[in-house]
This record gives C-alpha cells, structure tokens and sequence, in this order.
C-alpha cells in the first residue's frame, strides 16, 4: 500500500526532497529550534484560519481537513467559499508562485470535487500586500496538472538512498542543510 501523502509535502519535496525526511525527524521538536524568520511568520499568518478566527460565515470553510483518494493525499485547505466555489490559499508574502504552490492547490481542489464540493475557482492570496493571485483549474491547465500527477508518482518511487542534490542555492537556503550529509555545502 502506498504511503498516504501530505498535501504540504508536494511543494517540499520540489525543494528538496531529503527536506521531507528532516520535517518528519524534527517533527515533534520545539519549531523554535530549527524554523527561520519567514516560516514562523507564514505559521503566524495561518493562526486565523487555524483558530477558525477568520470568519464566522457558516457558508466559509476554513481550516478543515481534507483527502483525496485518487491520490491518497491528506492536509488542510485554508478558506473556501461554498457559495462563490471559491478556494483560497493564503502565503503570508508571495514574492513569486511557484510549482510546488500550484500543486498544493491543486490537491486541495481535487480532494474537496472528491467531497462534493462545487469549485469553480482557486487563487492565492498575499496577506502582507492583500493581493490575489488566480490560478487555472487542473481542467484549464493539462500540463500543469500532468506535471502535479508525475510529482505524485515521482514521491511514491522516491529512494533516499540514490538522491544527490543538485542545486547549491537550494542547499544554502535549506534550514535542514547543517544536518544534512547530502548538501553540497560541505
């Protein structure tokens, strides 16, 4: 049986994958410990939709957990809006969108069609300059959504064993890279 996935793995794992083994391992430490200034702030800026602070509009989703069997994926999405079949997830600061973002967007949308739920639209909303970023569904977008299915199956095929990082700045950028015996930093 395949190992179920985390919806927030997707964008990690095109980062890089080892980053995947670190998470798992600090998991249960203190955040504190080994997170950076943005990913606290990023963590900060869910605390609404965490709390299910944001709205108290009965027709707003916010912060549930969501699956999706077709490709055993599990996470949470942030706001969607049943009446508008909107789904939004929020970056504390979006300086670019990347692959990995879309990806999870993407899962998110499949798991809540799985659930029953009307989504005509996902977008990406930038907290600190109140921007939003509309995204293509999968349907509108075959070759994203062909790149977001081979993700899944490159993760499930994925053998640690044979990784080699390949992108210095990645390494330099990693907040696993002091631990980590494949970085090309040492």
């Amino acid at each position: 049986m395949e190992e179920t996935i985390l919806i927030s793995y997707l964008n990690d794992f095109i980062f890089c994958p080892v980053s995947i083994y670190f998470h798992k391992l600090y998991g249960t430490m203190e955040k504190s410990i080994y997170q950076v200034k943005s990913q606290t702030e990023g963590l900060n800026a869910h605390k609404a939709i965490d709390n299910k602070d944001y709205t108290d509009k009965k027709t707003i989703l916010q912060g549930i957990n969501v699956y999706c069997s077709e490709f055993n994926l599990i996470g949470k999405i942030d706001i969607f809006d049943i009446e508008k079949g909107l789904l939004t997830e929020r970056k504390n600061k979006i300086i670019k969108i990347y692959d990995g973002y879309i990806y999870q967007l993407y899962a998110q949308y499949y798991a809540l069609k799985e659930m029953g739920y009307d989504v005509k639209k996902i977008r990406f909303h930038s907290i600190k300059d109140n921007k939003n970023y509309d995204i293509k569904l999968p349907y509108e977008n075959i070759d994203t959504d062909n790149k977001f299915r081979n993700l899944i199956k490159e993760i499930h095929n994925f053998d640690i064993r044979k990784f080699q990082a390949q992108n210095i700045e990645k390494c330099k950028n990693c907040i696993y890279e002091p631990s980590c015996d494949r970085s090309l930093l040492c």
